[in-house]
């Protein structure tokens, strides 16, 4: 079979278009607003450029993307035993952004791996230093140890630790229970003691009303009176109240003074 011609006058031309489009590809460079590109000249450190349009050469040039927002990583539970030899799971979450791109590219190999095993030990060493009633109550104190140490071993590698939370304290099942009798023992004590308070209050108060009373004698009779007062409402019982020795006498006198005057 005959060959198909090739028209090789014009074959040429288009692989020159073709090529210098494959170029012109290469040769510009599109970064985001948040992208950073960090440019190599034959292997060699040489400047950070973007964002915007920015020109790269090929074979000559190498750019490296860096993503200069806030990354949200989530710390993997880690097994941790506290100051007061307590078994404990505990997970966080880190924000952290990358603050200087050729640091962030030239000082490690993989910023966001190294970020991540940091903020692992560092989470580990860091409880490990405080006993668990501690974890519990003050995360607040905690979160800010962790993200300055985070924040200060991380500066090497162009990165701003911005925030760390602890998200979960988790306890094996015996620990929770020894906690709930803990804090049953803990409210049955506050019981006592605010009922001890009281029966000192009450007693303050009934040696005030004792001494009062024992200053005027008619008083206590007074007192007396409108006790039975209070008592006779309840007309369902019957009641047993002894006489004071007081009124007797007055009683005594009064009879003797009319026996007097019937003999007379």
């Amino acid at each position: 079979m005959p060959g198909i011609p090739v028209n090789t006058e014009l074959l040429t031309p288009i692989l020159i278009v073709v090529l210098v489009v494959l170029v012109l590809v290469r040769l510009f460079r599109i970064l985001r607003e948040y992208e950073r590109g960090v440019i190599f000249f034959l292997g060699r450190f040489q400047k950070v450029k973007g964002p915007g349009l920015i020109i790269v050469i090929p074979v000559i040039q190498q750019m490296v993307r860096v993503d200069l927002r806030t990354v949200v990583m989530d710390v993997p539970s880690q097994d941790v035993i506290s100051r007061d030899n307590v078994s404990v799971r505990v997970n966080a979450v880190i924000y952290f952004r990358v603050v200087d791109s050729q640091k962030a590219i030239i000082n490690v190999e993989n910023y966001l791996q190294a970020t991540s095993q940091l903020a692992q030990t560092t989470l580990r060493s860091v409880l490990g230093q405080h006993e668990l009633d501690e974890m519990l109550a003050n995360r607040e104190m905690l979160n800010s140890d962790i993200q300055e140490i985070l924040d200060s071993r991380t500066d090497g590698w162009g990165i701003k630790v911005s925030n760390v939370e602890i998200k979960h304290v988790d306890l094996n099942e015996s620990m929770i229970r020894a906690i709930a009798r803990q804090a049953e023992a803990e409210r049955a004590r506050r019981a006592k003691v605010i009922h001890a308070s009281g029966e000192m209050e009450a007693s303050e108060k009934l040696v005030e009303a004792a001494n009062r009373l024992a200053a005027e004698p008619n008083s206590i009779l007074l007192r007396y009176l409108q006790t039975l007062t209070e008592i006779a409402a309840e007309k369902s019982s019957t009641i047993l109240f002894p006489m004071p020795t007081s009124m007797m006498e007055g009683l005594f006198k009064t009879m003797a003074k009319h026996e007097e005057n019937k003999d007379k």
